[in-house]
């Protein structure tokens, strides 16, 4: 029994459909989504939120306001967490320290000297805005009257 040509071709593209479908590289939200799940997984007490333009909205008890940046043109990875008082204490710089540490795959030694050097430079000196460059990360500190917050993110091109 001869296949017709027109028969052949078709089954040639339905093995094409399938070999595509089947070789299909994941998008850059589900890489994301893994680190998202790697940190609920490894920080006790963290819970994963909705994702909405490439956040995803994460919370802690240690920490009012959190989120895990996706990647975008300015950054590959960014994580943002706010702290419940304006002078953190040890174990909030401990927890962004750890979630850090996954996050851009440090050590959480290294990550802790980086998030308490970009805290502690913040006073009447150089003001309630800080800004640093550790270990190929952008650490952005920022403080209110009432709160601190830590941005850390690695360019593009890092």
């Amino acid at each position: 029994m001869t296949l017709s040509f027109s028969r052949r071709l078709i089954l040639l593209a339905a093995g094409l459909a399938v070999f595509a479908a089947a070789g299909a590289s994941p998008a850059r939200a589900d890489r994301c989504t893994d680190i998202a799940n790697q940190l609920k997984q490894q920080v006790d007490g963290l819970k994963v939120g909705i994702t909405a333009a490439n956040i995803i909205y994460l919370s802690h008890p240690m920490a009012k306001e959190m989120s895990l940046g996706c990647a975008n043109r300015k950054y590959s990875n960014e994580l943002y967490v706010k702290g419940t008082s304006r002078k953190p204490k040890a174990e909030f710089m401990s927890f962004v320290a750890g979630a850090a540490a996954i996050v851009f795959t440090l050590p959480k030694d290294d990550m802790l000297k980086g998030v308490s050097r970009c805290m502690s430079r913040m006073g009447f000196f150089r003001g309630d805005d800080v800004s640093i460059r550790y270990r190929r990360l952008d650490m952005n500190c920022t403080r209110t009257k009432v709160d601190a917050a830590i941005a850390i993110s690695r360019g593009l091109d890092q």
